[in-house]
C-alpha cells in the first residue's frame, strides 16, 4: 500500500545542530523525537551548497553536473518533480513555505506539481503570508524575514510575534492542509521553513533562549586560511563579514542561529503531535533535512558556497513505518535519494536518469555505495567535490588547487594532506574517480584530457568596499521628501544573488 510522505525541511541548517546527534548545547527535542524513531544518516550531502540548485537537484533527482543548474539562477525545464510523478500516480500534494522555484517566465507561486501551495518566499514583497500578515495588521513589517543588507548577518529581534511568524506559519498552512485533505487518497506534504536561513531573527522571547557567552567559538584551525577557496573570499566581501573578527558578535551570531532553528523545532513538534493524535504515523514516511548548511564562523567565513562540511554537509533523517527506530546509518547520501525514496514508498518505479537511490535501500545494504558528490558553479569558478567514508577530496578552478581530507585522523577538517607525500596516491585516486565521474556524467567543461583544465587563477579586490551586497524591498527604503534614498544600489554581477 502506497505510504503517505511528508518531506520537512529547513534552508541553511548545518548537519551538527541536532541534540540527540551530539551537540550538547542546542535543543531540539522534537528532531530528538525523529531521530529517535527512524534513521539518521550521518554522511549526509548537498548536491549543491547553495538553496536553488540543491532544491531542484532533490525535487528531480538530477545531478547539478547533469542538469547544469549549478549555481542561484534560473531552473532548466524538462525534468520532473517528484511531486508531478506522485500526482500522476494518485497523491493530493500540497507545498507549505519556501520552495525556490524560479522557472523562466513563472510566478514564485508556480506549482511544479502541487496541486496547491501555501507561498511564502524570501525577497518576494506579495505572497500568502505577506497577505497574512497584513490581515493582521502587520504590512508596516517591509522584511519580514529580517533586514538584510548590512544586518544580514546581525542578530535581531523579529518584528513579527511568535504566533505569526513564518516558522509558526508555516506548519499552522501544514496542519489546514492535513484537516482539509482528500482522506480517500494518500497525501504527499512538504513542510518547508525559511529558517535559519539569515537574516538570524526570532521572536521575542525565543530570541534569548541562547546567550553568547555560553556558545563554543567558530572553528578556526591555523591553517583556517589555506583551507579557503575564492568563493569563500567573495562571499565574505559581499556579507561584509571579511574585515576583521569580534569574538563576541561571532558567538552572539551562533546564538542568534540556534535560537533560529530550536523555534522551527517547537513548530515541528506542532505537526508531530498531530500526526500522533491522528495515528498518521503507521503510514506515513517522514524525511527530515535542509538544503545545504552555514560556515557560521568555521575557517573566519559565514554563508555557503564552499564544500567544507560546515557547509556541504545536511542533517537528514527519515522514518519509515516498516523499519526500527534509533538507527544510524554512515553511508554517504544525498538529497538527489530524496525522489527514489519517494517513489519507492509510493510503489512507483524508478525514473530513468535519477543520480540517486531509495535511502530505504541503502540503510537496508542492499545497494552498494561508497561516494557522493557535490558541486557549485561551473567552467573556471567550478568547484567540484567527491566524498567517501574515508576521504573528502575538493577542487576548485578558480583558485586551481586541490585538497585532500583524511576524515578518519581528522574528521573536522583541519589540514589539507593533497600534497603530503605519504596521502599522494590518495589524492590521485580520488581526482581520477571525480573526473570519470564527470565525463561520464556529460560534464567535461572543467576537463582537459584525464586532467583538470587549466584556466587562469581569479584575482579578488582588495578594495574593502567593493562587491559589497544589498537586498532591500524597494518599499523599506525612505520615500520621504527631504529624506529620499534609491531603492538600488547593486550593479548586477555573477556574485549578488545570495538567497
Amino acid at each position: 500500500m502506497p505510504k503517505n510522505i511528508i518531506l520537512i525541511f529547513t534552508d541553511q541548517q548545518r548537519f551538527d545542530t541536532i541534540e540527540a546527534l551530539g551537540n550538547s548545547i542546542i535543543r531540539t527535542p522534537n528532531l530528538n523525537r525523529l531521530v529517535d524513531r527512524g534513521v539518521a544518516f550521518t554522511r549526509a550531502y548537498t548536491p549543491c551548497p547553495v538553496c536553488i540548485p540543491a532544491r531542484y537537484a532533490m525535487h528531480t533527482g538530477v545531478l547539478p553536473c547533469v542538469s547544469d543548474c549549478v549555481m542561484n539562477e534560473t531552473m532548466p525545464e524538462g525534468n520532473r518533480s517528484f511531486m508531478e510523478i506522485l500526482s500522476e500516480h494518485g497523491y493530493q500534494t500540497h507545498g507549505s513555505g519556501k520552495m525556490h522555484f524560479e522557472f523562466e517566465g513563472k510566478t514564485p507561486s508556480y506549482l511544479w506539481g502541487y496541486e496547491s501551495r501555501d507561498v511564502s518566499e524570501e525577497c518576494v514583497s506579495a505572497d500568502d503570508y505577506t497577505a497574512f500578515l497584513a490581515e493582521h495588521g502587520y504590512d508596516h513589517v517591509h522584511d519580514p524575514h529580517g533586514v538584510r543588507s548590512e544586518m544580514y548577518y546581525i542578530p535581531q529581534p523579529s518584528q513579527v510575534p511568535a504566533r505569526l511568524h513564518n516558522s509558526c506559519w508555516v506548519v499552522d498552512k501544514s496542519i489546514d492542509f492535513l484537516e482539509q485533505r482528500d482522506t480517500s487518497r494518500p497525501f504527499m506534504l512538504m513542510t518547508s521553513f525559511i529558517k535559519p536561513h539569515p537574516p538570524f531573527e526570532s521572536p521575542t522571547p525565543w530570541n534569548k533562549l541562547y546567550r553568547s557567552p555560553e556558545m563554543s567559538l567558530p572553528k578556526r584551525p591555523e591553517e583556517s586560511e589555506q583551507l579557503l577557496t575564492y568563493w569563500n573570499r567573495v562571499q565574505n566581501r559581499y556579507k561584509f563579514k571579511d574585515q576583521g573578527t569580534d569574538i563576541h558578535l561571532a558567538r552572539a551570531i551562533k546564538a542568534a542561529y540556534y535560537g533560529a532553528i530550536s523555534f522551527a523545532d517547537y513548530q515541528i513538534g506542532r505537526l508531530l503531535d498531530y500526526l500522533e493524535l491522528h495515528d498518521l504515523f503507521d503510514d506515513t514516511l517522514i524525511v527530515f533535512s535542509a538544503d545545504h548548511g552555514e560556515l557560521l564562523g568555521d575557517y573566519g567565513s559565514y554563508g555557503k558556497r564552499t564544500l567544507l562540511d560546515s557547509s556541504s554537509r545536511i542533517p537528514l533523517v527519515m522514518v519509515h513505518p516498516d523499519l526500527p527506530g534509533g538507527i544510524r546509518c554512515s553511508t554517504p547520501v544525498s538529497l538527489v535519494d530524496i525522489m527514489p525514496t519517494f517513489l519507492d514508498a509510493a510503489g512507483v518505479s524508478r525514473v530513468d536518469g535519477s543520480g540517486g537511490e531509495s535511502l530505504i535501500d541503502l540503510c537496508n545494504g542492499t545497494i552498494d555505495r561508497d561516494a557522493v558528490f557535490s558541486q557549485y558553479h561551473r567552467g573556471e569558478y567550478g568547484l567540484h567535490m567527491m566524498v567517501t567514508t574515508g576521504f573528502k577530496y575538493i577542487y576548485s578552478a578558480p583558485d586551481q588547487k586541490e585538497w585532500l581530507f583524511d576524515l578518519t585522523t581528522d574528521p573536522e577538517e583541519t589540514r589539507n594532506r593533497a600534497q603530503n607525500p605519504l596521502y599522494i596516491h590518495h589524492t590521485r585516486d580520488m581526482r581520477e574517480r571525480l573526473i570519470s565521474y564527470l565525463v561520464d556524467n556529460g560534464c567535461t567543461d572543467m576537463i582537459d584530457g584525464k586532467m583538470f583544465r587549466q584556466f587562469s587563477k581569479k584575482g579578488f579586490t582588495a578594495e574593502p568596499d567593493a562587491m559589497l551586497l544589498f537586498q532591500d524591498p524597494p518599499e523599506s527604503i525612505p520615500h520621504v521628501k527631504g529624506y529620499e534614498r534609491p531603492a538600488d544600489y547593486t550593479e548586477p554581477n555573477i556574485f549578488n544573488r545570495d538567497r
